[in-house]
């Protein structure tokens, strides 16, 4: 039993830079090295879509835009990741770029994700408030209706 519990614990991965065992999604992230340069542009690219979903609640046609086209980058976020383990050479210190796609879920799908769910959560809240106004309105139309049909 021992062993097979040593085994188990030298199948998990060790980060190449911390020595850390990846245990964890905690671990995981933290074993990156958020310094490189295009990590940090990635950061600042999750920084301003966050940014426009916020801007945008004002203007339903640019957040239909915004919502399609964070939907189109989730959607090719698996060629991406193939794309980028062929050449991580070129623009990282470290591979991270693995064939089920952990890492690319965690900091590029997952961000546009909870961006898209903050959209469609304000489409339902303004769903909610237009259906409240509609049948207030209804409402008070019907009570002058039979406003008036008491006074004639």
């Amino acid at each position: 039993m021992t062993d097979q519990k040593a085994e188990n614990i030298s199948s998990i991965p060790i980060d190449a830079f911390s020595n850390l065992r990846i245990t964890s999604i905690w671990t995981f992230l933290m074993s990156v090295q958020w310094s490189e340069p295009w990590l940090v542009g990635l950061l600042v690219f999750h920084a301003v879509c966050l940014c426009l979903t916020v801007v945008t609640c004002r203007y339903y046609r640019a957040q239909i835009l915004h919502f399609l086209l964070m939907v189109i980058l989730v959607y090719t976020a698996e060629y991406l990741n193939e794309l980028a383990a062929m050449n991580w050479n070129s623009f990282s210190n470290f591979q991270y770029f693995d064939s089920k796609g952990m890492f690319i879920s965690l900091v590029y799908s997952i961000p546009l994700l909870l961006n898209t769910v903050i959209i469609v959560m304000v489409w339902v809240y303004r769903t909610f408030s237009t259906m409240t106004e509609l049948k207030t309105l209804q409402l008070k139309r019907k009570a002058r209706r039979e406003k008036r049909e008491k006074n004639d």
